[in-house]
């Protein structure tokens, strides 16, 4: 059998508190409705590791010998009772050093972890893996095609999400221009701000129109998760056939749709904001 120190053990006890506190937030971001006998069985392996971490932690609940009555110090014992005092005191302290230490392995094992901007997209997006995003308004500081012609700025605020939704999810960029420079304008955008990565987002997944209704008959016809866009009656046609919706407006609309989902920003929507 292994023996372990005072100190090697509440190290170890820190290391075991972090990796279950890591395995309890992915535990319960799963739905009761998805739960499969794989993650039941992770749910019970979690429940009895806290239960004997309570148990080691636990101080003794034995019952306490009566201490005996102090009875006044001869003077030949003198010099021996005030040393056993000392160590009597010494080794409380010592003992309620080991509690604090105690106290503290068990706040750090039930302190919240935040959850990282790669978990959130995919809680967020319900395991979306298709996503389609409409650029004016959503990815762009521009909000029209007019603005559009006079240059393309990438909004630096939304660059971290829309990159890890790339990791995540297939997705596709589409807009609605007046003219083939416009395109190129959109596209040099996008590969300045680092928007094109190997394994994500590419080129061929940017899609252009010249009318509204062109946009609404590409998400038809890619069929995805999630649609992305800033238009009110796009959002509202699509309710019918889009599984999710995400509509972008700086002042919160009347829910067209139980599927759709209002924010003033793609990252708010997140909570990077």
């Amino acid at each position: 059998m292994v023996y372990y120190s005072k100190q090697e053990l509440v190290q170890l006890i820190k290391k075991f508190g972090a990796y279950l506190n890591f395995k309890f937030s992915n535990l319960f971001s799963i739905s009761l409705e998805n739960l499969d006998s794989r993650s039941a069985g992770a749910l019970a392996g979690l429940a009895v590791a806290i239960f004997f971490t309570w148990r080691l932690l636990r101080p003794p609940s034995g019952p306490q010998r009566r201490q005996p009555k102090r009875q006044g110090p001869t003077p030949s014992s003198s010099g021996v009772s005030t040393h056993s005092n000392a160590n009597l005191i010494s080794s409380g302290v010592f003992l309620s050093s080991e509690d604090s230490r105690a106290q503290n392995v068990v706040d750090e094992f039930f302190q919240p972890v935040k959850p990282t901007l790669g978990q959130l997209v995919r809680q967020k997006l319900s395991e979306g893996r298709k996503v389609t995003c409409q650029l004016l308004g959503v990815i762009f500081e521009e909000s029209s095609p007019e603005e559009l012609q006079k240059q393309a700025t990438v909004r630096s605020s939304v660059l971290e999400v829309l990159l890890e939704i790339t990791k995540y999810c297939d997705l596709y960029l589409m807009e609605r221009v007046l003219d083939d420079e416009t395109e190129k304008k959109v596209l040099l955008a996008l590969e300045d701000a680092g928007v094109f990565t190997p394994g994500g987002l590419v080129k061929d997944k940017v899609l252009f129109c010249s009318t509204e209704i062109g946009r609404t008959s590409f998400v038809r016809q890619l069929e995805p998760d999630w649609h992305i866009d800033t238009n009110h009656d796009i959002v509202s046609q699509l309710a019918r056939f889009i599984k999710y919706q995400l509509h972008i407006s700086p002042i919160r609309p009347e829910r067209t749709a139980p599927n759709v989902f209002c924010s003033p920003s793609l990252e708010q929507f997140f909570g990077c904001v």
